[in-house]
């Protein structure tokens, strides 16, 4: 069974930063990307975060269904890095997926994780600390992605928050 590590927090707080330093532990690493570069302020981000990860690493982009990105992860691999759930869920919800949608896409997700005898390290945003959204979309996208967080804290093994850069483990 996976041991699956689960990195949350607000933007520019050193997430995907501390799930590099965690997977440079393992020789054989899955990097799944679910950013869509949808303009250029977006692909920079992308070349960015590119550029911070080895080059040895196995890089999979997949904005919708990361099962598809998983089935092609070799079976040597023993390290996936999910970057990340937030994305992938405002993916889903932009292209009309319901609340219970997504939250099975998630819970398959797991499933098929389960499986995967690795480290897994998943990515996401704390959304709900802030105000609360003025749109409809904006507070149901706030709302799902709480509890997606919710859903994939609850079946991991390591969860961290983190702040400024810190990262604090709190399970």
């Amino acid at each position: 069974m996976a041991k699956i590590t689960f990195i949350i927090g607000g933007a520019r707080s050193g997430k995907s930063s501390f799930a590099l330093k965690l997977a440079r532990r393992y020789k054989q690493v899955a990097f799944i990307a679910t950013c869509e570069p949808l303009d250029n302020e977006m692909r920079q981000r992308i070349r960015l975060h590119q550029k911070q990860r080895p080059r040895v690493w196995q890089t999979f982009q997949e904005y919708k269904d990361l099962t598809i990105a998983l089935k092609k992860i070799s079976n040597k691999t023993d390290c996936i890095i999910i970057d990340c759930l937030t994305l992938l869920v405002s993916n889903l919800l932009l292209k009309g997926a319901t609340q219970s949608m997504i939250e099975q896409k998630i819970k398959k997700i797991i499933t098929f994780l389960s499986d995967f005898k690795g480290r897994v390290i998943i990515v996401s945003n704390e959304v709900g600390m802030g105000i609360v959204p003025v749109s409809k979309l904006g507070r149901d996208f706030r709302d799902i992605n709480g509890i997606i967080n919710q859903i994939v804290a609850g079946k991991s093994q390591e969860v961290f928050f983190m702040i400024a850069g810190i990262a604090q483990k709190i399970k």
